[in-house]
């Protein structure tokens, strides 16, 4: 496994995608030196954006909550794309006014009132709800137990659309831990009920079509080549940007572990275009 300085790899790229978590943060906060690392780049000339499977918060309170874990000012709110701005365009477009039974922090019902939708807790549902849509936000705001459960039986018995707004499996606790993610209840859910949920989310390429999108409103004439994408987890950030043609780092500050990289390489067949031990090196 041939690693490689961080800061000369960005060098010939314009335009840097960063997941948040395991790349810029843990649970702790904010990796020590990633905003060194952020405002080396941004000093540099490149164009810096968040590209991430987090629905817990609007951009501009993810943007508020990094300012102050950094002290000033990381990225403003227009630099943090977000799964959830990519579910909420499908329930502004795809899914009828009403009542939408969301799982997750209240700041994460956020993505169900852009799209001008009535957002209900799942704990505050009951049977003679009229819902249009159940939405799976974030991984914390409820009962794990008793609101999961109320998810899956509401599931099993209101035929409405499931939405799985963060398509990530787990995300980097403290240290070496790690936690379980939408992503995974989604699929146990969609795994328990035999029913097809709609997902939004690193590895679809319409999440870095998104992105690309976004960064074009900054540089018109940028390639999918002047891009460099980088992630923690091959299986969502590195297999998703490979396939849609970006170059891509996967850095071993989060859910990919240093001594566990080569195997999981080799075993899984994704192979990134470079490896650092992570953005600050």
């Amino acid at each position: 496994m041939d690693m490689r300085s961080f800061r000369e790899t960005a060098e010939g790229y314009s335009v840097i995608f960063l997941d948040a978590y395991g790349v810029l943060k843990s649970a702790s906060g904010l990796i020590d030196g990633a905003l060194e690392a952020v405002t080396s780049m941004i000093a540099d000339g490149k164009e810096v954006f968040v590209v991430t499977n987090d629905s817990s918060r609007s951009p501009e309170a993810m943007a508020e909550r990094y300012a102050e874990q950094a002290g000033g000012e990381l990225l403003p709110p227009e630099r943090y794309i977000s799964s959830g701005l990519l579910a909420a365009q499908y329930i502004e477009h795809q899914i009828p006014y009403g009542k939408v039974a969301y799982l997750g922090k209240p700041e994460s019902a956020h993505y169900i009132e852009i799209a001008g939708k009535i957002p209900v807790p799942i704990a505050d549902c009951d049977g003679t709800d009229n819902l249009v849509a159940i939405v799976l936000l974030d991984d914390e705001g409820f009962d794990w137990f008793k609101d999961v459960n109320a998810t899956l039986n509401l599931i099993r018995h209101v035929n409405v659309p499931v939405i799985v707004a963060n398509a990530d499996i787990t995300y980097p606790m403290h240290g070496n831990e790690i936690a379980i993610a939408v992503g995974s209840l989604g699929t146990l859910l969609s795994d328990i009920t035999e029913k097809t949920f709609v997902r939004f989310g690193k590895p679809d390429s319409m999440m870095f079509a998104y992105a690309l999108a976004r960064a074009r409103e900054r540089i018109p004439d940028i390639t999918k080549r002047d891009v460099l994408f980088v992630g923690d987890t091959l299986r969502t950030d590195i297999i998703g940007a490979n396939t849609y043609g970006f170059d891509t780092v996967l850095v071993l500050s989060g859910n990919t572990l240093p001594e566990q990289a080569d195997l999981m390489i080799r075993s899984s067949g994704i192979i990134p275009t470079y490896i650092c031990d992570s953005i600050t090196t």
